[in-house]
């Protein structure tokens, strides 16, 4: 994978996440305490995460920097992911315990 096609994947996970938590790129570059101008460059790809905000895009995301980086979730997602299952009302748990065993049963 060349450099220009990581820097897009890694854009792409950063802004598909602040969508999920319905911050905007202004919100997102406040709570970085960075420009928003930065943050439209990572999301497309136009330029390459810094080590420091790296720590920041994952703080801000509540996202882990293998997540960022390579696409692969971890403890500290699946956890985030946990805390949403639990505000769900129990009807929807029910359903998405029998997708979730239906796609297991496979």
């Amino acid at each position: 994978m060349n450099n220009s096609n990581l820097l897009k994947e890694i854009g792409l996970r950063i802004n598909k996440r602040r969508k999920e938590l319905a911050i905007t790129q202004e919100q997102l570059a406040e709570m970085m305490d960075v420009s928003v101008q930065m943050i439209s460059n990572l999301e497309l790809g136009k330029k390459a995460i810094r080590p420091e905000n790296l720590v920041k895009v994952c703080a801000a995301l509540n996202i882990s920097a293998d997540y960022i980086l390579r696409g692969k979730r971890n403890d500290l997602d699946i956890a985030s992911y946990s805390e949403k299952y639990k505000k769900l009302p129990a009807d929807k748990q029910e359903l998405l315990d029998k997708l979730a065993d239906s796609w297991l049963s496979d």
